[in-house]
């Protein structure tokens, strides 16, 4: 078999008048010029011996990438650069155990060095010598120039770590850092980072891959060897032997990811003999791109048509470039036009076919490409059918890994996935697509899958006629398209398959017969169940025929067998947001609620949160942010018992990382800076007595706190459970940022009293901004009431000139119309949520004269249990200069969202009370002593009161 006679002269005449087609490139010619006997066009020209039993011709439209950027080399340099700090880390603080176990070996290796002097210097000279030219010979024998000299640069590059190493630790390192890495050698101890090491590691590692360089192989074991070999004989450390390693294979995969590397993808006769395995005999495949972009346009202008024979030889290579159709100004593609592919591959498109029905990059396949980071090839065979093949390429397969490992680690309630191999891959993707196919689920059937170097080939239906969601004209997504879109999921969901990733790319909408497959009855007006609720506004204009539509759900291979109820609420929830952003909130429920039974309906709201949703859909929700309302709006109107508060459905986020960093620097620079020497005789000499008054001070302020609750509260609440909320706000300050625990839980009791929750937004709003008020107040009045101390004396002629440049600054920058509006835009929700409420205490001052009370309870509260901490050790400070050092500590403890302001108020206040003259051992031991009653010693108090306000279902 062969491919089809060509003619040159274009394709047969049609009903319809055809464009003049005007080629750019080797096609070019003038019209009545006969094709040169030794030309490619002449070569398709020729009629072809058919029924040969050999497999036909291939023309294949695509540009081979020769060398690619491996995202595990990028993975790799993160992880042997953190690879090489915990190793430093471990030689400092695992350093007295290393140093034990070689005071213990060291005559034994000094021994071992004498007796194997002669065998080390040969293996060194193998290591130093043998190794770089061995590799590099055999890839000179390859014929692989590019990748000797990338070798040669990467060890260069890891000698040159190497010595920078050295230095960076001799001149920045501690003395722990520098014995660490180091060996007693003749009685000295010397650093020992050998920068040969970390060169011959970084020639190795741009040589490639051990499996497939016997020479690598091969000297990887040697360099092991000599390693284990100079460690035993104590000529260099175990972990100066470990970083030069790391060292080597940062510098080699850094080399490989800034030069790329060779392809080992599957182009050209690999693909065609990869797709021939897979079970199909191609005659074309053509390149999908996306040409509507203008870079995918130059792309499919670069790809040449090259053909390959049925030996797997390539026989010819044409490029044709961009096409113009006459009479336009309309650039196109070959893969962007049926005409064009008509008039270049009519030979090879099938029996008695002179042009394709729909162009190779019809929105059915560039759908296919944009919903997965694959390449997707239009596919045409004798029997002038067009199929699909998806490509999946290895090294695109690391960060698709890395992206389900984030996400199932992040998220609750999702599994994992095991897939870290190619073939793993493929053979998920296969068995999601067979799944979904026998669940009745509209899909493309798989017919075929093959390996062919680091890829593997999927042969696929093609949805003919079908287009993405994205691209469906607005007037076409009719009600019958959304009822039609549920009925599909419901059918998955019935089998117990989840999607995970519902976007508007892999959901397909065609009309009329289908050209490709008919999978299932649904949606052809047949089947009850497919029956569709006319959800259009009263008098809106009749849109297509929905007879015939049909809705694809496309893209399984991130989907669940025996899925999760969580997995499958979250395609309830994407497909609702996914439907939402076409035709509004409303529709979008209300097709919903037409397919899906209530609870189905109940189980979206709690969901409907961004982290549930796909990329793609969560940036189109950032551009509606108000869309999410309006779906719970909606949810409500529809089922007004339905619960849309968000359900907690990530075990950590960004917030969690940036608390947690936080906290663990915070720490570290309050430990290292703390003289524990002096700390403890401060406390030795400490009074317990004054140590007991400030922990009871601090008992205080969660009645105060509770005072201002009670006052400001819509409802009544009994004292003691408003004292045992605070309590327990001591406890949860143990992993939220100082002053948001409380908060959270005081609007936590609240709801649970069936307050509405704007309501009671307003009242812990309304109770912040009252400690606020009252802080500001005190500190003016201790200011004005209190003797001179350290702190209130009046500032320098300099100081105060600062001052008022300051003041002047902010005043002239608030004249500024675009921070005015940004100052206001800050302010303004604030004082919208509080104003109703504080307009309703203003109408009973009796009320609002107890919240006052219990704020200035509360900060007073505060304010003597660090004077009683500082009495403790027989400091004395006037009150208000403990008042300002104490708040502008805890205003620094709520600026940096660090657990109950873990480490910034404690560097705070030790700042602020050297400041003002106490000893900085005495002002350390002050602020723990601080800290230890008001923070510390409560966390167990909290979590009893926190664990009965539960069982009592006030929390």
């Amino acid at each position: 078999m062969s491919a089809r006679a060509h003619d040159p002269a274009g394709p047969p005449a049609t009903a319809e008048p055809r464009p003049q087609v005007h080629e750019v490139g080797s096609f070019e010619t003038t019209e009545h010029e006969a094709p040169d006997p030794r030309s490619f066009r002449a070569f398709l020209a020729t009629p072809r011996a058919v029924g040969d039993g050999t497999d036909p011709t291939v023309q294949i439209v695509d540009t081979p990438e020769a060398r690619v950027r491996h995202p595990s080399d990028l993975v790799g340099i993160v992880l042997c650069a953190l690879g090489v700090a915990l190793v430093m880390f471990m030689s400092v603080y695992a350093h007295g155990t290393t140093a034990g176990v070689a005071e213990d070996v060291q005559g034994f290796s000094d021994l071992l060095a004498r007796i194997l002097f002669i065998p080390v210097a040969v293996l060194e000279g193998l290591v130093t010598l043998a190794i770089p030219t061995a590799v590099l010979i055999e890839l000179g024998i390859r014929k692989l120039g590019r990748q000797v000299v990338e070798s040669i640069a990467a060890a260069a590059i890891g000698m040159l770590l190497g010595i920078a190493m050295t230095y960076s630790v001799l001149t920045f390192g501690s003395a722990d850092l520098i014995q660490g890495l180091s060996v007693r050698i003749r009685g000295e101890w010397q650093l020992s980072i050998p920068g040969y090491v970390a060169a011959i590691s970084g020639l190795l590692t741009a040589a490639g891959p051990r499996t497939r360089r016997r020479t690598v192989a091969w000297s990887w074991n040697l360099l092991f060897i000599a390693l284990g070999v100079v460690l035993i004989t104590a000529q260099v450390s175990l972990p100066g032997a470990i970083i030069t390693l790391l060292l080597g294979r940062i510098a080699g995969n850094a080399v490989r990811w800034v030069s790329g590397v060779r392809s080992e993808r599957a182009y050209g006769p690999h693909l065609v003999d990869g797709v021939r395995r897979a079970g199909y005999s191609p005659t074309a495949l053509v390149r999908v791109r996306d040409v509507s972009q203008p870079a995918e346009l130059a792309e499919a202008a670069e790809d040449p048509i090259t053909e390959v024979n049925a030996d797997g030889e390539i026989t010819g290579e044409v490029h044709v470039g961009v096409v113009r159709i006459a009479g336009t100004d309309e650039d196109s593609a070959l893969t962007a036009d049926a005409r064009i592919t008509g008039d270049h591959l009519s030979g090879a498109l099938g029996d008695g076919v002179s042009e394709p029905a729909e162009a190779p990059s019809d929105p059915a396949a560039i759908a296919l490409t944009r919903s997965g980071d694959n390449r997707v090839y239009a596919m045409f065979t004798e029997d002038g059918v067009r199929r699909d093949v998806v490509v999946l390429d290895g090294d695109r397969q690391v960060v698709g890994f890395i992206t389900r490992f984030w996400r199932s680690l992040r998220l609750r309630g999702i599994e994992g996935r095991a897939a870290i191999s190619l073939k793993a891959v493929a053979e998920r993707t296969a068995l999601l697509a067979y799944a979904a196919r026998a669940a009745g689920v509209r899909t493309p059937r798989l017919l075929g899958v093959a390996e062919a170097d680091d890829s593997m080939i999927l042969v696929q239906e093609h949805a003919v006629g079908a287009v993405s969601l994205r691209d469906l004209p607005d007037d076409e997504v009719t009600d019958a398209v959304l009822t039609e879109a549920w009925h599909q999921i419901q059918l998955a969901h019935d089998a117990g398959l989840s999607h995970r990733a519902l976007t508007s790319d892999v959901m397909l909408v065609s009309r009329g017969e289908p050209g490709g497959a008919s999978t299932h009855p649904a949606g052809t007006g047949t089947d009850p169940a497919s029956a569709t609720v006319d959800l259009r506004p009263e008098g809106a204009e009749a849109g297509p025929d929905d007879s015939e539509v049909k809705v694809w759900l496309t893209g399984w291979e991130q989907g669940d067998i025996a899925s999760s109820e969580l997995s499958r609420r979250m395609d309830l929830t994407q497909m609702v947001a996914l439907l939402a952003l076409r035709v509004g909130a409303q529709r979008a429920v209300a097709s919903a609620v037409s397919v899906l039974p209530n609870e189905d309906i109940a189980a979206i709201g709690p969901l409907l949160q961004s982290i549930a949703l796909p990329v793609s859909t969560r940036e189109e929700m950032r551009a509606n942010k108000e869309l999410f309302k309006d779906l719970r709006a909606a949810l409500v109107e529809r089922l007004p018992e339905t619960d849309v508060e968000p359900q907690r459905i990530t075990r950590f986020g960004a917030r969690t990382i940036i608390t947690l960093t936080l906290t663990i620097v915070a720490v570290t620079v309050v430990v290292t800076t703390m003289n524990f020497q002096q700390i403890a005789e401060a406390v030795s000499q400490a009074n317990p007595w004054w140590a007991v008054i400030s922990f009871a001070l601090g008992i205080l302020t969660w009645f105060g706190a509770a005072l201002t609750f009670v006052a400001f509260s819509p409802v009544k609440l009994p004292m003691i459970r408003a004292t045992l909320t605070q309590m327990a706000g001591s406890f949860v300050a143990l992993a939220a940022p100082a002053g948001i625990g409380p908060a959270a839980l005081n609007l936590r009791m609240l709801t649970k009293r069936n307050v509405s929750t704007p309501m009671a937004v307003a009242t812990v709003a309304l109770v912040q901004v009252s400690q606020f008020v009252i802080t500001i107040l005190l500190l003016v009045v201790l200011s004005m009431t209190a003797r001179s101390g350290g702190l209130i004396k009046l500032p320098s002629t300099t100081v105060l000139l600062a001052i008022t440049g300051v003041a002047l600054a902010v005043i002239a920058t608030l004249l500024v119309p675009a921070v005015r509006r940004w100052v206001l835009a800050k302010i303004r929700p604030t004082v919208q949520q509080v104003w109703p409420r504080l307009s309703e205490m203003l109408s009973q001052p009796g009320r609002l004269a107890l919240g006052f009370g219990g704020n200035i309870i509360m900060t007073l509260g505060y304010v003597l249990a660090f004077d009683a901490a500082l009495a403790a050790f027989g400091q004395e400070l006037a009150l208000v200069d403990v008042a300002v050092i104490y708040l502008v500590g805890n205003a620094a403890g709520a600026a940096v969202p660090t657990p109950g302001g873990l480490g910034t108020i404690e560097i705070a206040l030790t700042a602020g009370l050297t400041a003002a003259g106490i000893p900085p051992a005495i002002a350390t031991s002050a602020t723990i002593l601080f800290r230890v009653a008001t923070y510390w010693a409560r966390i167990p108090i909290g979590w009893a009161a926190m664990r009965f306000l539960q069982r009592k279902g006030d929390l």
